[in-house]
Formats: C-alpha cells, sequence, structure tokens
C-alpha cells in the first residue's frame, strides 16, 4: 500500500544538517549557533541547549544570562501550532500585483509563520523595538516557566496576563524585555540571507542589554557598528540633570558576506580632481601644510622637517635634519611656512611622507613666487583604481534630517496630525540605511513597523533610484486610547495608522516623481487562529465531529475551523511551503473546479469534498506538471482502496500527458500530501 504523507502541522519541518568532518562542523555551528563556539572549540552544553537540552538552573555557569534566558532559548525554537495569517483583501492596495506585505499581530507569532517561506532570504531588517523606558511596550508573559521557576529566579510573581505593560519598578524590569527580544532576534536571523544586516534603534536604555544578546545571537565578530545618532537638538526642562539628545543604532550582519554600499563623494567634490596623470587616473594636488591658526610648529614639532627639492632634476628628499650639502649642490630647503609667515607644520608625519613620497610634487606658493619658495603638494588620487572616490560611514550622523523634528515634518506633510503619532522614525534615516544595506533589489522586514516608516522610505528610495526593493512590516495592533487624537480621527490601532501612512505616502511620491515606477500597493494579512482543523478541536468538538457521518456532506465542517474561507485555507498551505513568497498571486482552476487553487505554477490545492475519476483526470492535465498536489483526505470517504487507486491513477494520466522528453528526465517529479 502506499504511504500518504500528510501536510506538517507545524510551520518548521524536520531539516538536514550536515556533519561531514570536524572543520565543516564547527564552520556550521559557528554560523547558526555562535554562542555553541568557546575558543575555537564547540561548547557542547552550550549546543545540547541550543538544540532544545537544556540543564537544570543550578547547573548553569558564568555568562550573559537573565531570569528566563532558558525559556527565551526555547520559545525562539519552539514550532508554532493552531496559528496562521489571514488574509484582509479589503485593507490590502493593488493586492494583484505587489509583492508588498503588511501583517497585523504579534511578531514573534508573526516571524514564525514566516519562517519557511522566507528563511535566508530576507537581505535587510530594521526595527525599532521598545527602548524599555517603563511602560513603552507590551509584552508576552507565557514561557514556559513554573510560578516556583519564576519566583525563585526573579523576585516576582506573574499574574497570568497574556499581554502586560512592562513596570520600570519592577524587579524583572530588564528581564521582562530581555525575554521579548532574544526570540525575536533569533527568528531575525534565521530570515536573513547570508549578506544580510540587520539595524536596530535603541536608546542608553538597553544599549548594553542588546549589544549582549546580538552578540549572543549573531555573533560578536558580525556586529559592524555601534552609530549615535542626533535625535533632537532642543530640549525641554524637567526633572532630570541632563537632557538625551543622541539615540543609537545596532548594526550587525549575519556573516562577513555583508558588503556595505560605498559612499560616494559628491560631484563637487570629484569635479576637484581634475589632472591626470602618465596612467590616465584622476587626481588633484593638495598642499600638504596645515596652515590654520591652530596649526603651529611648536604645537606639534615632530610634524615640522624640511624638504629638498632640485628643480633642475625635479628630485625630492625627505629628512629629518637640516641638510647643508644638498643646499650646495642645488636643491632648494622647504619648510611648511603659513600664508602669514610664521611656522606651521605638514599633515604628515616625517615615515607617513617618506613612505608615500612618490605622490608628492613640489611648487611654488603663489603668494611667494617672487621670492621663489615653494611648498610640498600631495598628487591626491580618486583611489587606487582611478574610480569615483569612496569614503567610510562616520558612526556618528549628525543631520539635520535624521533628527525627531524633521521625521514629524516628515509624517505632517502626508496629512497627518502631530499628535496622532507622538514618535514616527525619520524616513530620511532609514533611507539612509536601506541604501548602507546594499540591497536594490531585495526584501527589507521591519517587525515593530510604528507608523510604517520604513515602507514608505522603501516606497521613495525605489522612485528616486529605480530600485525594486519590497517590505514586510509586521505590527502589533496595540489599541489607541479612547481620548486620543488617533481614536477620535477614526483609527482604533496603530496598524490602521500605519496602513493609511502607506497609502497617502505612495500617493504623495507619485506626485513627486510622475514618471518613477515602483510597487506602491501592500497585502494585508493578520495572525489569527487555524483554518484547518488539525489537532484544535477539544473532547466536545471531537465527540460532534465523530457524530458527523461522511455522506451528509458537511465535511467542511469536519476539516476545517469555523470562519473558514478557501483562500485562507491556501495561504496557510502556502506558509508550509520553502521559499514561495506570500506575495506569489492564487489562481483558482476554474476548469477543473470551483474549488481548485494553483500558486507559484508548482503547488495545487484541491478542496473539493469528493474526489471522481474525472476530477483525477482534470489534474493530471494539468501542464506543466506541479510538483505537488494536495488533496483533501476526507474527499476519499476513509477508503482507504479508492485513495491507493486514485494515487495510482493520478501518477499515469501525468505520464501520458507528458513529452518523452519530460517524462524521462531526473528532474520530472510531484508529490502528493494530504490535509
Amino acid at each position: 500500500m502506499t504511504d500518504f504523507p500528510k501536510l506538517s502541522e507545524g510551520i518548521l519541518g524536520e531539516e538536514d544538517i550536515p556533519k561531514t568532518n570536524t572543520e565543516l562542523f564547527l564552520a556550521l555551528v559557528g554560523q547558526y549557533f555562535p554562542e555553541a563556539i568557546k575558543d575555537g572549540e564547540v561548547d557542547f552544553t552550550a549546543l545540547k541547549e541550543e538544540m532544545g537540552e537544556f540543564a537544570e538552573v543550578g547547573a548553569e555557569h558564568y555568562d550573559f544570562t537573565w531570569a528566563g534566558k532558558q525559556a527565551a532559548k526555547k520559545e525562539a525554537m519552539a514550532d508554532i501550532f493552531g496559528r496562521s495569517l489571514r488574509y484582509k483583501p479589503q485593507d490590502s492596495l493593488n493586492p494583484d500585483s505587489t509583492e508588498n506585505l503588511y501583517i497585523e499581530g504579534d511578531n514573534l507569532e508573526a516571524l514564525k509563520l514566516l519562517r519557511r517561506n522566507y528563511h535566508g532570504k530576507i537581505k535587510m531588517i530594521y526595527i525599532d523595538p521598545p527602548y524599555n523606558t517603563g511602560s513603552d511596550f507590551v509584552y508576552r508573559d507565557d514561557f514556559s516557566m513554573t510560578q516556583e521557576e519564576l519566583d525563585e529566579l526573579s523576585g516576582d510573581v506573574v499574574d497570568g496576563v497574556r499581554f502586560q505593560k512592562n513596570a520600570e519598578g519592577g524587579s524583572r524590569y530588564h528581564t521582562n524585555w530581555l525575554n521579548m527580544m532574544y526570540p525575536r532576534l533569533r527568528l531575525a536571523k534565521e530570515l536573513l540571507s547570508d549578506d544580510g544586516v540587520i539595524f536596530i534603534s535603541i536608546d542608553d536604555h538597553e544599549v548594553e542589554n542588546l549589544t549582549q544578546i546580538c552578540n549572543n545571537v549573531f555573533g560578536e565578530s558580525n556586529q559592524q557598528a555601534i552609530i549615535t545618532y542626533v535625535r533632537k537638538t532642543s530640549g525641554k526642562q524637567d526633572s532630570t540633570n541632563f537632557m538625551r539628545s543622541t539615540e543609537y543604532i545596532v548594526v550587525y550582519s549575519k556573516s562577513d558576506a555583508w558588503d556595505c554600499s560605498p559612499i560616494i563623494a559628491e560631484e563637487k567634490v570629484t569635479d576637484r580632481f581634475n589632472k591626470t596623470d602618465e596612467d590616465g587616473r584622476a587626481y588633484r594636488e593638495t598642499d600638504l601644510r596645515k596652515t590654520g591658526n591652530a596649526d603651529r610648529r611648536e604645537d606639534r614639532p615632530l610634524m615640522w622637517y624640511p624638504f629638498y627639492f632640485n628643480p633642475a632634476t625635479n628630485d625630492l628628499i625627505v629628512s629629518q635634519a637640516e641638510r647643508p650639502d644638498l643646499v650646495q649642490n642645488g636643491y632648494v630647503e622647504i619648510y611648511p611656512i603659513k600664508p602669514d609667515k610664521s611656522e606651521g607644520r605638514w599633515r604628515w608625519g616625517f615615515s607617513s611622507a617618506q613612505e608615500n613620497i612618490a605622490n608628492l610634487v613640489a611648487r611654488i606658493m603663489p603668494k611667494y613666487k617672487a621670492e621663489n619658495k615653494y611648498t610640498i603638494y600631495e598628487m591626491d588620487y580618486i583611489d587606487k583604481n582611478g574610480d569615483v572616490k569612496t569614503v567610510k560611514e562616520h558612526t556618528y550622523w549628525d543631520r539635520k534630517p535624521f533628527n525627531s523634528d524633521n521625521a514629524m515634518q516628515e509624517f505632517k506633510a502626508l496629512g497627518f496630525s502631530n499628535q496622532l503619532f507622538p514618535f514616527p522614525k525619520s524616513c530620511a534615516l532609514i533611507k539612509h540605511m536601506i541604501y548602507l544595506a546594499n540591497c536594490d533589489d531585495a526584501i527589507i522586514l521591519d517587525f515593530f513597523s510604528g507608523s510604517a516608516t520604513t515602507a514608505q522610505a522603501v516606497m521613495q528610495l525605489n522612485a528616486e533610484n529605480g530600485g525594486h526593493r519590497k517590505f514586510i512590516m509586521v505590527q502589533l495592533q496595540e489599541l489607541t486610547e479612547e481620548n486620543s487624537e488617533a481614536y477620535k480621527a477614526g483609527y482604533k490601532n496603530i496598524c490602521e495608522i500605519g496602513k493609511e501612512r502607506i497609502r497617502r505616502a505612495a500617493k504623495k511620491i507619485h506626485e513627486e516623481h510622475p514618471e518613477a515606477q515602483f510597487d506602491d500597493g501592500f497585502k494585508v494579512f493578520e495572525v489569527g487562529n487555524t483554518t484547518i482543523r488539525w489537532n484544535t478541536a477539544d473532547d466536545e468538538a471531537v465527540r460532534r465531529i465523530e457524530d458527523i457521518d461522511y455522506s451528509t456532506g458537511m465535511k467542511d465542517d469536519i476539516d476545517f475551523t469555523a470562519g473558514h474561507n478557501d483562500i485562507d485555507i491556501v495561504y496557510e498551505i502556502m506558509l508550509r511551503q520553502y521559499g514561495i513568497p506570500l506575495s506569489t498571486p492564487i489562481e483558482r482552476l476554474d476548469s477543473i473546479s470551483d474549488r481548485t487553487y494553483i500558486f507559484a505554477d508548482s503547488v495545487v490545492v484541491c478542496l473539493d469534498p469528493e474526489t471522481t475519476t474525472e476530477l483525477i483526470e482534470k489534474l493530471a492535465a494539468i501542464e506543466p506538471t506541479p510538483a505537488k498536489y494536495i488533496l483533501r483526505d476526507s474527499a476519499f470517504n476513509d477508503d482507504i482502496e479508492l485513495k491507493d487507486v486514485s494515487f495510482r491513477r493520478l501518477s499515469a494520466l501525468v505520464q501520458n500527458h507528458q513529452p518523452e522528453a519530460v517524462r524521462k528526465s531526473k528532474y520530472n517529479n510531484f508529490t502528493v500530501e494530504f490535509i
């Protein structure tokens, strides 16, 4: 009898990890479980924890830890059951053509639900998580720990509320934040591509803890930067002595494969490289003297030394001491004399001048032409290869477009009140990070999306430089306060503000860039209960189902949950396929039946309640042959023989429909699964 595989109830499924030799094993463990590598060797205790086996709390040794770390690890690794993404076409914009997604709901659940479809597919993640200022976030507090364990570890009592505010005065103040962040960052790493990068906004409440977590998750060697940027330049009178005017952006790559986009020198700078050497490379000549008011010989005496130049031979020599013998042989002595004729200094020390003397030339100073006095110029090339000059990105961003005042102006420019959403992020700030991420045609994820500034930044940058970036926004449906401006304006939760911002931003970008072609739509999904009755029925429901006769035509009540529809069922099946994005269109195959669908031109889902010979023949005739057919178990009425005969008939008919070359190909293969 043929084995009939069931569609996986969970999202994760089974993954094979190759173990060929010690070197490969170390490399793989280091890539996926950096916490398990200690001094170049595998810490098998730590590795067991990464694989889901945890020691008793009393057996833990010194490490960056907190009350509930092991539970947070378990949470990150645990599969997700009974949850799915429910499509909301009424909230979507241009859903038939867009590749963008907006997901409403708990981001931990959303990340797990995205794990198969987007594993290793996200090039950039930006998040602006709660800063843990005392009441700025709600969190799940249902980790798998007993009350006694929590009391012992933290001294607090958990009241069982699923989402609750994080009180600054509580002894679990930092612990709650760490337990909230850790599993989400673990999942974020799984979603990142090998050349991917994550940018995380934070302030000084948790920047140290965030860095420690990221070192654990991504590996300390993959820390790219901790950027300080000026959030605001003006303050207000309050009870504190110091105004916090800066925040941080913590940057980690998935691996050393990430390549930061170069910062190109401005055109007005490159225009200065107006000379060409014998090899055709562009350069400019820059005076080697430091001539400012503070650039005096006595301040930096080691930067004061002579050059000797022979006008007849163009020979140039640098010396640490005076050389009268060279002067006697026709050389001109050159010191760094400032325009006011005082003694200045060189920009380079003696060793640098000696090493780079081939790029130095002597020129008569225009102001001292009558006195035949020279200075030294550096031949400053655009770069070693003669390409456009690039500069390193600074880790201190003091730029007006990045600050909170400009962020609010951007928000208000879309027609929103400044009371609607108090602290939006700067679109210019996120645009700059997207540019640095080097992802012109990639997916950008923000799972603390707030007012959806990241979505606006993606569309704006695409319109400006012709990129094809896609976004995925995830936001918890946090309710707005009834006395708030947002609630009075009709926005009952933050998601409604975010979706409206995307709509308005798309319209404004089209007005500003009428010729630009960019993806201005988004599909909306909501994290919700499963539509497929896997193992979700309680005892009473099971008894009711057992009483249902298949012949009565009530199979949908047996197979699917209340409130289901076919499209949600197909999307839930899509969530269990590797590498197929949720933006993939779903097509109904009317020629087969009104409940048969196909997506990605490779997966056919037939939800017909009865399997007939005619239906099998139509499924077999689909061209090209799908990679997978998914049918309902109940369509065979518990008749195993009918199921076996139908399976064999489908296989035979598929082969008959295929051309000989396709039939004989080693890549010709399809599977049949059942729900």
